[in-house]
C-alpha cells in the first residue's frame, strides 16, 4: 500500500496483510455489560446523587434530612426533653452543629437495659477553606486566602474548576441570624501550576509552599469592585448574596466555606465499574449506614418490629482532623445520646441501665479502607491486598490502630456469611505506619465492642479518588443485615 502526503515529497509504502485486515473487520465487536440496569448501579447512581449534592458536610448533613425524612423519621431535638417522646417502633434523628447527623430506630421489642446495635461514619473530607480574613492582591490578580483542612494530597487541586460551598451566617430581620447553605455552582476560583518552562526541577518532584503557592485566583484587579470589606473580597461576597438572595451583602455576617471541584462525580470504566468523585472518604460510607438503616426500617418492616435493640448511626464531623470537636467522635455526643435514650426509657432507680446496654451494644466503625494498587502493589501487605468491587474490608491492627478484635470480626463474618455479601481483610505491612478511624476512640472511651471495617478506594484524600461500584451495594447490604440480625446473633456469643 503507498500512501502520499499531498503536502511533502515523501511517499511512504507498506505491506498489509489483506487476511488481517478481513479478519479484523469482521471481528465481532464484544457490547459491554450495562451495569446501570442492575441493582449495583441503581445504588451507585443515587450515591453520585448524593455525593453530588453534599460538597461540604453541612450539605451532607442536609442530604441525609432529606430521605430521612422520606423515610418518615422525626427530627426531635438536643435542648428539650426525649422522656414521654421517644416509642418502640418509633424513628428519630438529631442534628449538631448541622454536620453531624444521629438517627435511630427503636426496636418493637425493645426494653430497657437492651442494646444498641450502630454504625458510626463522618461527613467531613480532606480541603481547602476560607480563612477568616481572605482577601490578598498581589501582580494585578485578586486572591482568596484559603487554609489546608486535614491531609489532603494537595498537589491535586492545582490546575482544577474550583467553587466554595458550606455554611453562611445571615441575618434576616434585626438581630436574627438563620444559617443557611450555600453552594456556587460554577467554577470561580483556580489554583495555577507554575509552567514548566519557569521551573525545570519540576521534573524531579512537584514542591511547593502551602501558605505562598496554594492561594487561588478570584479575579483580576482591573475588575476590583468598590471596597466594602475588609475581611472578604466584594467578588465573593457579591456572589454569596446573589446565591442567597440576600438584598444586600452586608446581611452576611460569617461563613464557613469549603472549596470544592466543580467537576461532578460520574460512573467510569469501560465496563462502568468505577466511581471516578471527589470525597469517596468518606461519604461513601456514610451513604451506606444511611440507606442501610432506612432500608432496615422502611414502613416499620417486620425485622424492626421484632428487634429487641435500638438500630443508631452516627454521621460525626470533624474526623480528618482528630476528631476532637464538640461535634465530633471524641466528644461526648454519642455517650450522652446514648445516656438520654437509656434514660427515657428506664424507670425510676434503675441507677445501672448504661452500663448493661454499653456490654449488649455493638458499634462498627465505617471508613473507605485501601484498596491494591496496580502501579504500587508493593505498598500492600503481600496477603491482604483488597481490590475494588470485591466486597467490604475488615480492617484489623495488632496495636489497635483500628479497633477490630476477633470477637468483633466474628460477629460480622456471621452476618455477612448468612446473606452472601463478600469480606476482605487488610493490614499495613509491618514497614508501614498505620493510619486511624473513629473506633478505637468510641471504643475506649464507651468500653464498647467495635469493629472497623471500609469499602476499598484508590487515591484516599486526592480531589478525585476512585472505587467500585458493586461495593455500594455490598456495604448497604451489610449495613441492612447487621441491624436486622445482630441481636439475634449476639445471643449466641458468649464474651465476658
Amino acid at each position: 500500500m503507498l500512501i502520499v502526503c499531498p503536502r511533502s515529497k515523501w511517499i511512504i509504502s507498506f505491506p498489509i496483510c489483506i487476511t488481517s485486515l478481513y479478519h479484523f473487520q469482521n471481528y465481532p465487536i464484544m457490547k459491554y455489560h450495562n451495569s446501570t440496569q442492575d441493582n449495583n448501579s441503581t445504588s451507585a447512581a443515587d450515591f453520585i446523587k448524593f455525593v453530588n449534592n453534599s460538597p461540604s458536610p453541612f450539605h451532607a448533613v442536609e442530604e441525609a434530612i432529606i430521605r430521612l425524612k422520606e423515610a418518615k423519621y422525626e427530627e426531635i431535638k438536643e435542648c428539650v426533653s426525649w422522656r414521654g417522646k421517644l416509642k418502640k417502633e418509633g424513628k428519630y434523628y438529631f442534628t449538631r452543629n448541622r454536620s453531624t447527623i444521629v438517627a435511630f430506630a427503636i426496636g418493637g421489642k425493645y426494653e430497657p437495659g437492651n442494646g444498641f446495635s450502630m454504625a458510626g461514619a463522618h461527613t467531613d473530607s480532606p480541603c481547602l477553606k476560607v480563612k477568616p480574613i481572605s482577601k490578598k492582591v498581589k501582580e494585578g490578580y485578586l486572591q482568596v486566602g484559603v487554609e489546608p483542612y486535614g491531609g489532603g494530597l494537595w498537589h491535586t487541586w492545582f490546575d482544577r474548576d474550583l467553587s466554595v460551598a458550606g455554611r453562611v451566617m445571615v441575618e434576616t430581620e434585626k438581630n436574627k441570624f438563620e444559617h443557611k447553605l450555600v453552594k456556587v455552582e460554577r467554577p470561580i476560583l483556580r489554583i495555577p501550576t507554575l509552567a514548566i518552562h519557569l521551573d525545570r526541577d519540576v521534573r524531579e518532584g512537584f514542591k511547593f509552599n502551602n501558605e505562598v503557592h496554594l492561594t487561588p485566583l478570584i479575579a483580576t484587579v482591573s475588575n476590583k469592585l468598590a471596597e466594602n470589606n475588609e475581611k472578604h473580597h466584594p467578588a465573593l461576597l457579591d456572589i454569596l448574596a446573589q446565591e442567597l438572595k440576600c438584598k444586600e451583602v452586608n446581611e452576611i455576617h460569617d461563613f464557613e466555606l469549603c472549596l470544592y471541584d466543580t467537576q461532578p462525580s460520574t460512573i467510569g470504566g469501560a465496563y462502568e465499574e468505577f466511581i471516578f468523585s471527589a470525597r469517596l472518604d468518606n461519604l461513601m460510607m456514610s451513604y451506606a449506614l444511611l440507606i442501610g438503616l432506612i432500608n432496615s426500617t422502611k414502613n416499620i418492616s417486620e425485622s424492626l418490629c421484632d428487634d429487641s435493640n435500638i438500630r443508631l448511626i452516627t454521621l460525626f464531623d470533624n474526623e480528618e482532623i482528630g476528631s476532637t470537636t464538640a461535634h465530633g467522635a471524641n466528644s461526648l455526643l454519642l455517650e450522652t445520646t446514648l445516656r438520654r435514650i437509656c434514660s427515657a426509657f428506664a424507670e425510676p432507680g434503675y441507677d445501672t441501665i448504661f452500663e448493661e446496654t454499653i456490654h449488649k451494644s455493638f458499634m462498627i466503625s465505617a471508613d473507605m479502607a485501601h484498596a491494591v494498587h496496580p502501579n504500587y502493589c508493593e505498598k500492600h501487605e503481600e496477603n491482604h491486598r483488597p481490590q475494588m468491587n470485591q466486597g467490604v474490608v475488615i480492617k484489623t491492627n495488632a496495636n489497635q490502630r483500628y479497633a477490630t478484635t476477633s470477637v468483633t470480626s466474628l460477629i460480622l463474618r456471621q452476618v455477612a456469611k448468612k446473606y452472601k455479601v463478600p469480606l476482605q481483610d487488610f493490614v499495613v505491612r509491618n514497614d508501614s505506619p498505620c493510619g486511624s478511624t473513629i473506633g478505637p476512640m468510641i471504643s475506649a472511651n464507651l468500653g464498647l465492642r467495635t469493629l472497623d471495617i471500609g469499602n476499598p478506594q484508590l487515591s484516599m484524600h486526592s480531589i478525585r479518588e476512585t472505587a467500585g461500584t458493586k461495593d455500594v451495594d455490598h456495604a448497604i447490604k451489610l449495613i441492612k443485615a447487621f441491624f436486622e440480625d445482630f441481636a439475634e446473633i449476639d445471643r449466641n456469643i458468649t464474651v465476658d
